[in-house]
């Protein structure tokens, strides 16, 4: 049925682009001429948008007051590709500003900048430093051109009734039809691709066509250079995101993504209101939007999935004008008027204007709640998901994120059932992210730099179990790209136990991999704890490694160690295992406790016995001669077997504060976590601690059902429970 409504939306689509563009009044892209004198008349009225205007003319300003550059084309992340980036946003400010306040000094500016463009542009060949990608002229890679086209077209956009006809054809037969031809029949293959970088460029042709007047790119930017679909607008919105908006490649690209998503749909709307682009797909631009800012730590930050940066927020620029616009395009939401609190900031158009004038209607904002949630991965939703369960409010909120969706493609990392734990605002259990300075030249040009193969995308670098020290998939990535994880089961119902299990299975050669994850709150503890079940069965013996990428110092180790205090090796020469230096070793056949402090918190791992458990402390930084992999400790725990539960707790407690001099329960509460047993049917797990703090917990590992009675027999014990876990509190004898 999905597919019969989607060939119909594009015989639709098909009849209505035979229709020629309207002569219509410029601008006519993101902002219109009524729109600007409504926010001039409307600046002193609402602080938000008073401020965002004086930032945007602040920056504007000082741009027309310093001497013009379009300088040659140069490195990645050196001058010459920050000034055109710089240009091209300066123009599309100066264009905003023009259309709000008529003063011709900005429309000077932009064509000034115009015509120098004009006269660079037609004597540049393929940039020599593309590196692998599709190259640009003014860029490295084409990708930065279809972004200097996207904001480039909004300036030209602005200042087209002004220009003169010699000026327009000047600049079209000089700039805009050369970069046309160069993206949509030189390098169409990257205009087709389904990628990021793909909707980056139909949105720059899409946009550039509405300002010029030429259907024939429009209809290229929606459904692809041959027409039929198999490309182009629509069908990134149809492959890229789930039926839950997750996208595929991860958070951090979602919100780079959000960008020519909103900017081209919100073209669409303006120009060719007849498609509805806003409902396509179920509201797919809403829910991808929505799905983004789901995902990320009660900061604003996005979690670092897959290639990401461990800063990057919600004060990027595209989920400004995402969120904005989706304001404005599917109703009003005070969660998005929570994020605008972070944000301080609106977009200079109706969209900005409408949420400035509800902002300051309110007394306070309330913060964004987002909530506990499990997406869908895959274009059908079939393909795994990504989950996280919250507790708590504010910055001081526990968030457990697991990941068991799609691969990502290009920018994925081999990390099936990976987690990261957040609280006390920060990543306490993170994720390493990419290994990357991004537009730092110095380092590899700001490119992605070698060890982001070697090592941040390799499973070592995660929150998951590592076989026989080799990444999932032998680190191909066409095979992980053929291959997701399994949802298994997903209740929040109780805020006191919630739990997310996931399943893995092959990703190395005959092993079964399934992971639930707790978050669990009591009455005897002050913070929320993570409960991690992870079970691994083989046909054939295997070494197990459980990684626990952690930040700050360690405070104790409740085992024996080595230190490796005169020399130090790599714990191995492949599957990043290059890069990890061995600091100390251990070994262990009874309960493993493990103490460290960041911030002003305690954080303790408690993980159940295990017959000759190898303890291995590492840090990054091995074979990395240019010193580009951050130095980050890790804990290894590695076990020998064929069929492996891995069971760990990990408890937040006491208080640290180096000025006052205080320290406060440095020690854990829970002291025992035992295995009664595991099978294909269920696990079995005790948990005790101080004040006779005890918990059993059972989780089902057969088929989800998440009402059907359930038992099984460990030790001549039977265990009765009903669905698909079960947590019983003062269940256990604490033994005094």
């Amino acid at each position: 049925m999905s597919k019969y409504i989607t060939c119909c939306f594009l015989v639709v689509i098909v009849f209505l682009s035979v229709l020629p563009l309207s002569a219509a009044e410029h601008p006519s892209l993101i902002i219109t001429k009524k729109e600007g004198s409504e926010i001039r008349e409307a600046l002193t009225a609402y602080p938000l948008l008073k401020s965002s205007f004086d930032k945007m003319k602040q920056d504007v300003e000082y741009a027309v007051s310093q001497p013009m550059d379009v300088p040659l084309p140069g490195e990645a992340g050196g001058y010459e590709h920050e000034k055109h980036k710089q240009n091209y946003r300066d123009m599309q400010q100066a264009g905003i500003l023009f259309t709000i306040t008529g003063d011709v000094r900005y429309a000077q500016f932009i064509r000034n900048m115009l015509m120098a463009y004009a006269d660079l542009y037609p004597t540049l060949g393929p940039h020599p430093n593309a590196q692998q990608q599709a190259p640009g002229k003014l860029f490295h890679q084409m990708l930065n051109e279809t972004v200097w086209l996207t904001y480039t077209s909004q300036a030209y956009d602005c200042i087209y009734d002004w220009l003169s006809p010699e000026d327009r054809a000047h600049f079209e037969k000089n700039i805009f039809r050369p970069i046309i031809e160069w993206f949509t029949i030189d390098n169409a293959h990257e205009f087709d691709r389904i990628h990021n970088h793909g909707t980056w460029s139909v949105a720059s042709i899409g946009m550039i066509g509405y300002v010029i007047g030429d259907q024939n790119l429009v209809d290229m930017a929606l459904y692809g250079t041959n027409k039929t679909g198999e490309g182009g607008f629509l069908k990134q919105l149809d492959l890229l995101f789930s039926p839950d908006g997750y996208y595929m490649e991860g958070p951090y690209y979602t919100r780079y993504a959000m960008r020519p998503f909103f900017l081209f749909a919100e073209a669409i709307e303006r120009n060719q209101p007849e498609i509805g682009i806003y409902k396509y797909r179920d509201k797919i631009l809403k829910k991808g939007i929505y799905s983004a800012l789901q995902t990320t730590f009660p900061d604003g930050i996005f979690p670092p999935i897959n290639d990401a940066s461990q800063t990057m927020d919600i004060n990027d620029p595209g989920v400004l004008y995402a969120a904005d616009l989706a304001y404005l395009r599917y109703g009003r939401d005070t969660n998005l008027l929570g994020i605008v609190k972070i944000q301080q900031g609106v977009i200079l158009n109706r969209a900005g204007l409408m949420i400035a004038r509800d902002y300051a209607s309110l007394e306070t904002v309330p913060d964004s709640d987002w909530g506990s949630i499990a997406f869908t991965d895959g274009s059908d939703g079939t393909e795994g998901g990504l989950a996280i369960l919250r507790a708590g409010t504010g910055l001081d909120q526990s968030m457990v994120l697991l990941k068991y969706g799609v691969h990502g493609g290009g920018h994925g990392h081999f990390d099936k059932l990976q987690f990261i734990f957040y609280t006390q605002g920060r990543e306490v259990i993170p994720d390493y992210g990419f290994g990357r300075w991004i537009n730092i030249e110095p380092k590899f040009g700001g490119r992605y730099l070698p060890e982001n193969k070697s090592y941040a995308m390799q499973t070592i670098a995660h929150n998951t179990v590592v076989v026989d020290q080799k990444t999932q998939n032998a680190g191909d990535r066409k095979q992980a790209d053929k291959m997701s994880g399994k949802f298994h089961f997903f209740d929040v119902s109780d805020p006191s136990v919630q739990v997310i299990s996931a399943r893995a299975d092959d990703y190395y050669p005959g092993v079964k991999m399934q992971r639930t994850l707790f978050l669990i709150k009591d009455e005897q503890l002050k913070y929320p704890v993570v409960v991690d079940l992870y079970r691994l069965t083989a046909s054939d013996e295997h070494t197990y490694d459980y990684p626990l990428h952690y930040q700050g110092q360690v405070i104790t180790a409740g085992f024996e160690y080595q230190r490796a205090l005169n020399t130090q090796q790599a714990l191995g020469s492949d599957h990043g295992y290059e890069h990890l230096w061995g600091e100390a070793f251990g070994q262990t056949d009874n309960t493993v406790r493990f103490t460290w402090l960041d911030g002003s918190r305690f954080y303790s791992m408690i993980s159940a016995a295990s017959t000759g458990m190898e303890l291995i402390f590492a840090r990054t930084g091995a074979n990395d001669p240019q010193f580009n992999l951050r130095s980050e400790p890790m804990l290894i725990r590695r076990n020998k077997g064929k069929d492996f539960l891995f069971a760990t707790v990990y408890e937040p407690h006491g208080y640290f504060n180096e000025a006052a001099e205080m320290s406060e329960e440095a020690r854990p509460r829970i002291t025992d976590v035992k295995i009664i047993g595991h099978n294909r049917e269920a696990s079995v797990v005790e948990i005790t601690g101080k004040n006779n703090l005890s918990w059993r917990v059972i989780v089902n590992n057969g088929a989800a059902a998440a009402n059907e009675k359930k038992m099984v027999k460990f030790e001549n014990k039977t265990y009765s429970w009903q669905g698909n876990f079960l947590l019983e509190r003062n269940a256990v004898s604490v033994k005094k």
